[in-house]
């Protein structure tokens, strides 16, 4: 932009939007597997069907039944714009193998036009730049080796601590962005593929997450890792994730105990491997940053006591060393601090800049001291979750609970009375009439999760 193209957020290249260079592009197929409806979910859905990429472009959202939220509310934008996309709503039905979010990805593949040269796989809770389809494209066309591209959410956070949780948890996302493109990990909200890949189930795509695939992103990396293929992710291809505005912490804890399940999904033996390392080195670590400030604490205390108390100046000489290590560790909760602002600060200005039209995002309505209790409370919670989803085997999402045997589903039990009738990050109505949210307490949800765990675990055979 600073070269004079004001048309970068759209291709880096002006020449690139020349009529005939358009008109060669190739189709790409959207899907959009939903779940459930929110406050959100309107402006996420316009901002993903308004694109301005130039070539055939059609987008399939796949629900799960008609009674679910999100089948309505699509079709009646669907039928608002009708004339300007390409759009239309397939019922996928319920899933008996696999997870019902991979089961409404490959319903969908299925459904794509014949002459898609590629997927793009979205969630619902992001919000696409109008270029966005054109660059992952154009990536692509650049090296036909590329396996998967993906790209990474820039949390919104609502102001609750449950939602300054999230955020800090989803940051190291951002390493993707420090690799040169090339990356090994995946974010299952933006995935864009090779159509042909799924058609002719090269590589084991569609049987790896058809028989027993709980994570569409874990397991495709582990695809991809398995027959060493490329995973990239470009330079503009981070979201604005919007948060609930009313995030609470039990539904944070729910979103934890989602993703470090996710560590006992897996396709063959060198992932279970990599994984249990995973979840030894993250329990490791997460305790390990959040001891030193328990230590800086009892250092704090005692020096306060003998302040208090008038100790003489050389009976105090170890609490000096004490102190000395507590501003050791100031120094450097600051420095984390800073460069979190400093990531965050150039995530933002790029998302202004890839989506001039939309209101301005702004560093201002983040509360950094927030953040560095989101640290804390992340940290320590992380291995109390990964735990609990080790010996429980089993998780409940979005009322559906899955079971896991070997590292892949073998049982899936539906019960929309037992199970939640909104979703944790964006608070989605999943089934028909809405009720008034419920208020579960954080200890609450920590006791029924302790109540589950000494229950005796039910598998089938």
């Amino acid at each position: 932009m600073r070269a004079g193209n004001s048309l970068a957020f759209l291709c880096q290249d002006i020449n690139e939007l020349e009529h005939s260079y358009q008109a060669n592009l190739p189709r790409v197929s959207v899907v959009m597997p939903l779940k459930g409806f929110g406050e959100h979910n309107l402006h996420n859905w316009r901002s993903q069907v308004i694109s301005l990429y130039g070539g055939p472009l059609e987008f399939l959202f796949v629900v799960e039944s008609t009674e679910d939220p999100a089948y309505h509310a699509v079709s009646r934008l669907i039928s608002d714009i009708k004339d300007n996309i390409d759009a239309r709503v397939v019922v996928a039905g319920l899933s008996t193998a696999c997870s019902q979010k991979i089961h409404n990805q490959l319903i969908g593949v299925e459904q794509m036009h014949k002459d898609s040269k590629y997927v793009l796989f979205l969630d619902d809770d992001i919000r696409l730049h109008p270029g966005s389809i054109g660059a992952l494209t154009a990536e692509m066309e650049k090296n036909p080796e590329i396996f998967i591209q993906t790209g990474y959410p820039l949390d919104l956070p609502s102001g609750s601590l449950g939602s300054y949780c999230i955020y800090e948890y989803h940051m190291p996302c951002s390493m993707g962005f420090a690799t040169g493109g090339k990356t090994f990990f995946l974010w299952g909200g933006c995935m864009m593929m090779h159509a042909d890949d799924f058609r002719y189930d090269r590589c084991g795509v569609v049987s790896g997450l058809r028989d027993g695939g709980y994570s569409d992103d874990m397991t495709l990396a582990a695809v991809a890792g398995a027959h060493k293929r490329l995973i990239t992710s470009p330079p503009v291809a981070i979201f604005p994730h919007p948060l609930s505005s009313d995030l609470s912490f039990s539904r944070y804890w729910n979103y934890l105990r989602k993703q470090t399940f996710v560590l006992e999904s897996y396709m063959f033996k060198v992932n279970w491997i990599m994984n249990r390392a995973l979840f030894s080195s993250h329990c490791y670590l997460s305790w390990g940053f959040v001891m030193p400030y328990l230590m800086a604490l009892t250092h704090v205390a005692a020096a306060l006591r003998i302040y208090i108390q008038g100790y003489a100046r050389e009976e105090t000489t170890f609490v000096s060393n004490g102190l000395l290590l507590v501003s050791c560790l100031a120094a450097c909760t600051f420095i984390e601090l800073f460069s979190m602002w400093n990531l965050t600060r150039i995530e933002v200005q790029l998302c202004n800049i890839l989506s001039p039209e939309a209101p301005r995002l702004s560093l201002a309505t983040y509360n950094w001291v927030l953040v560095f209790i989101a640290m804390l409370v992340d940290n320590f919670l992380y291995p109390i979750s990964a735990f609990r989803s080790h010996f429980s085997q089993s998780i409940n999402w979005s009322g559906v609970r899955y079971y896991l045997k070997d590292g892949k589903i073998n049982k899936i039990e539906r019960s929309k009375d037992k199970g939640p009738k909104y979703t944790d990050l964006a608070w989605k109505h999943l089934y028909g009439k809405k009720a008034a949210p419920p208020k579960p307490s954080f200890l609450g949800g920590l006791l029924r999760s302790l109540e589950q765990w000494q229950q005796p675990k039910k598998f089938d055979g």
